[in-house]
């Protein structure tokens, strides 16, 4: 379920950054829409697996990631991007235990 709601929310945020948003915080949406889209499919993709550690580090990475970026574009202060690499380190976690988990299998 936060999978398929993580989705939607990194299409509604790209859609606002290529509609209404502007320059920097315009690319911020995107790039955070693009990061948080991808790791929704991989969470589903982990727990098909049965990798479901992998999974909470795709959805959690994903919205911390995300989240600071669509937070310093609506105007929050950008000392929110010096967060947004934990969410990165945790999406990194979640592709190695990923592939942890496929080599164990």
């Amino acid at each position: 379920m936060l999978a398929a709601l993580s989705g939607a929310i990194a299409v509604a945020a790209g859609a606002f950054g290529a509609h209404a948003a502007h320059s920097e915080a315009a690319e911020w949406l995107k790039i955070g829409g693009q990061y948080q889209l991808v790791h929704a499919v991989a969470a589903l993709v982990a727990v098909r697996m049965g990798a479901r550690g992998a999974a909470w580090l795709f959805v959690g990475g994903g919205a911390v990631f995300a989240a600071t970026l669509y937070l310093m574009a609506i105007g929050l202060p950008h000392w929110l991007g010096a967060v947004t690499p934990l969410g990165g380190a945790a999406l990194i976690g979640g592709w190695l235990w990923l592939a942890w988990h496929a080599a164990r299998a």
